[in-house]
């Protein structure tokens, strides 16, 4: 009897900690915990040139979606000045947005234009973004403003 009333608490502290987890809004690209750009550390970018695998002890909130980070510094960073790391259009995919559509963002497909982070969803999907930057860039910006509130698979009806 004690070990099923241990396996039943386990299974209600699991789920308490699951529905008291804060998931982000439609507007960002997060999983269904809340964890944005998959783990990935948003300023390693911007510090070191590359994808970077956030640790799992190393994280904040912002609004409603968990970030990860590779050190405590590139967290004082972020937490200082979100707004210069975030991924553009919530971390979904440039091409994508452009397109007016919500494609996850793969972190390993990333770009850094005028000191904003790009995610795309593939890289056949990054080189085709890659051919015309400023053009899809002001197209997903103009679409960003009619989508950003929409759940992704609304958008594919």
């Amino acid at each position: 009897m004690n070990k099923f009333k241990s396996i039943i608490s386990g299974v209600a502290l699991s789920v308490a900690i699951a529905s008291s987890a804060m998931a982000a809004g439609v507007e960002i690209n997060a999983s269904s915990t809340g964890l944005a750009m998959q783990g990935y550390d948003p300023v390693a970018y911007f510090t070191v040139g590359e994808a970077t695998k956030g640790d799992y002890k190393i994280t904040t909130l912002h609004n409603d979606a968990l970030y990860r980070f590779a050190s405590e510094e590139n967290k004082v960073a972020f937490e200082a000045n979100p707004e210069a790391y975030l991924p553009a259009y919530g971390g979904y995919c440039a091409f994508g947005t452009a397109m007016g559509f919500k494609f996850d963002g793969d972190p390993n497909y990333w770009k850094i234009v005028d000191n904003k982070l790009y995610l795309n969803l593939s890289q056949d999907i990054q080189q085709r973004w890659e051919g015309d930057i400023p053009g899809f860039v002001e197209q997903a910006t103009v679409n960003w403003e009619d989508i950003a509130d929409k759940d992704p698979a609304e958008l594919q009806q």
